[in-house]
């Protein structure tokens, strides 16, 4: 029998109307709505063309209900200015890596979460300490998902067909910290990203709305603050600098050259015409619009050794994704594309082998 609130986050995921997919399915727009609102059932030929229709297995739609992540608990950004099938496609994203969580923590022991709400601080002072709390002194972060992935923040990715959508957070049952990363920006800009959003993990959790021009312009600042720290950057002594010790400091911090200027600028070591003359001629060298020359892309530790353990247990990926009642192709755009997958000639590829996790239960 079709779980109706499965259709329903099915049919958002896919960012359909009931018209577009009564289209697509040839089914009518009256007896969607019907199935969606559990006063009528479908018979198993029509259930079978919606799930063709939607890209999902059969099986997804007769898996116990699901209950949807709140709009009101997304760190959104520019939340009036989505469309509602960006927005709801975002969400049924979300939906879908809780359910990739819950398999993996069934299975693994993952750390816990150790996120601070620290609601009562200014963004800088949660960022110093946040930094405080991890023990991660002054120096640069190598790595901003390991590092959210080592505190039990659940970090996947964003899919491609939601790339209008920029990366979001959110804590499910007011708990476990999720945070979903669109891995068509730089790697710079990734690691910003992920900073931003713990931002509205430590900032926004409680007794606020985490979406907002003055929740996203606290984001901003934590981030900063928290990848670039203020002692670390006195410390370098960047006063006036121009264009090219930008550019030298940026390696090392690992930020996008504009975020570095605007930094220096926050706390007062560029003047404001300093700060325009060097975004100018950032800009004139490609730093506005990208990062060039710049790193590689952040992926998921944790994700890449479930992997690993899987192939080591000789446990088909298929098999993890038939007990979450997705496709293969379905979960690979969730997990960062660790799914190892076969490219012509038969060669297989895949993640790098890392050390196991540890395994609870078979």
């Amino acid at each position: 029998m079709l779980t109706a609130s499965r259709l329903v986050l099915a049919r958002k995921r896919r960012r359909m109307t009931l018209s577009s997919l009564a289209k697509k399915s040839g089914i009518s727009v009256r007896s969607l709505t019907a199935f969606e609102n559990g006063h009528k059932t479908p018979a198993p030929e029509t259930l079978k063309s919606l799930a063709e229709a939607l890209e999902l297995p059969f099986s997804f739609f007769i898996a116990p209900e699901v209950e949807e992540i709140a709009v009101d608990s997304v760190s959104f950004r520019a939340l009036s200015k989505m469309s509602a099938l960006d927005r709801d496609s975002a969400r049924g994203a979300g939906r879908i890596v809780v359910e990739i969580n819950e398999w993996i923590e069934q299975r693994f022991g993952l750390p816990e979460p150790d996120v601070p709400t620290l609601p009562h601080l200014s963004p800088e002072e949660a960022a110093e300490r946040v930094r405080a709390l991890w023990g991660l002194g002054e120096a640069p972060i190598p790595n901003m998902v390991h590092l959210l992935e080592s505190h039990g923040v659940r970090v996947f990715s964003l899919a491609a067909d939601c790339s209008s959508v920029d990366a979001f957070s959110f804590r499910w049952k007011r708990t476990r910290p999720f945070i979903v990363l669109n891995l068509e920006k730089s790697g710079e800009r990734g690691r910003f990203d992920a900073a931003h959003e713990l931002g509205h993990l430590v900032l926004h959790s409680e007794h606020r709305i985490p979406h907002g021009p003055e929740a996203e312009q606290e984001a901003q600042q934590f981030a900063s603050a928290f990848l670039m720290p203020k002692s670390g950057i006195l410390a370098q002594q960047l006063y006036s600098a121009d264009a090219r010790r930008i550019l030298s400091a940026k390696r090392k911090w690992q930020v996008a050259a504009v975020a570095l200027a605007y930094r220096l600028k926050d706390l007062e070591l560029l003047s404001e015409w300093n700060y325009r003359t060097a975004v100018k001629q950032l800009s004139s060298m490609g730093y506005r619009s990208g990062e060039p020359g710049g790193i590689t892309r952040e992926s998921s530790q944790l994700l890449g050794k479930v992997f690993a353990t899987l192939r080591s247990q000789k446990i088909p990926v298929a098999r993890m994704a038939e007990d979450i009642n997705l496709t293969v192709e379905e979960l690979n755009l969730h997990v960062f594309g660790l799914v190892p997958t076969v490219v012509d000639g038969g060669e297989l590829i895949s993640a790098p082998i890392r050390p196991a996790l540890r395994v609870v239960g078979s």
